[in-house]
């Protein structure tokens, strides 16, 4: 390859690099995966996959939830922003 159409590809490769850096903070968002679970993309690294049972039971427990993290609040590690 010519000097030329390295740096064009380099230049490529960052900007698509830079695109691709700028979708990981777009927030949470939601998708029906392959086999038809809820799977919530944005919380980690990995997406959170259960089916609508799963998700229905836990959504029912919100308040639980929230008590629980309340309660231990001291024993709970935040991870940093």
């Amino acid at each position: 390859m010519a000097d030329d159409d390295l740096k064009a590809e380099v230049d490529r490769l960052r900007a698509e690099n830079e695109r691709l850096k700028g979708q990981r903070t777009r927030g949470v968002s939601l998708k029906v995966s392959e086999k038809g679970g809820v799977s919530v993309y944005g919380l980690g690294r990995f997406p959170v996959t259960l089916y609508k049972e799963q998700w229905t039971r836990l959504l029912d427990m919100a308040d639980d939830i929230r008590a629980f993290i309340r309660e231990n609040d001291g024993k709970l590690k935040a991870k940093p922003e």
